[in-house]
């Protein structure tokens, strides 16, 4: 798991969905969740979780997409295998980990410093802890 130091920033709720916000140092991203702990309220600072295999990697994109978390990186790393390529990227301070297949590694011409927009749905987004400084 990929996991992220954010800020709860807004809470949506209607029947037993939430839609949170959380708010890294430059970035918003977005969860959605049926349920969510009672001590999640605005300001809590909490740890997220993504598995590497749910995050997606986009290059010299155009139009409009339904992810709700789409965030500007560098790759940072390349480790291309046989069937599965690693990715690490970086925002902020931010290090997360892309499992994508190699023909896509390959077929996106993906390597270090490139510019990509990281793309994570919001459902695939999770609290893993609140963290009480």
């Amino acid at each position: 798991m990929t996991k992220l130091i954010a800020f709860v920033n807004d809470i949506k709720s209607c029947d037993n969905l939430h839609i949170i916000k959380f708010k890294t140092t430059s970035n918003t991203l977005s969860m959605m969740s049926l349920d969510i702990s009672s001590d999640i309220q605005i300001n809590t600072k909490v740890q997220l979780a993504v598995k590497p295999s749910s995050i997606a990697i986009a290059k010299n994109i155009n139009g409009e997409l339904s992810y709700s978390n789409q965030i500007p990186c560098k790759i940072i790393s390349c480790d291309i295998g046989e069937l599965l390529a690693s990715i690490e990227v970086q925002f902020d301070a931010i290090v997360l980990e892309s499992i994508i297949t190699t023909s896509s590694a390959k077929r996106m011409n993906l390597k270090v410093n490139d510019d990509v927009v990281i793309l994570i749905k919001a459902s695939e987004l999770s609290i893993k802890e609140i963290i009480i400084d």
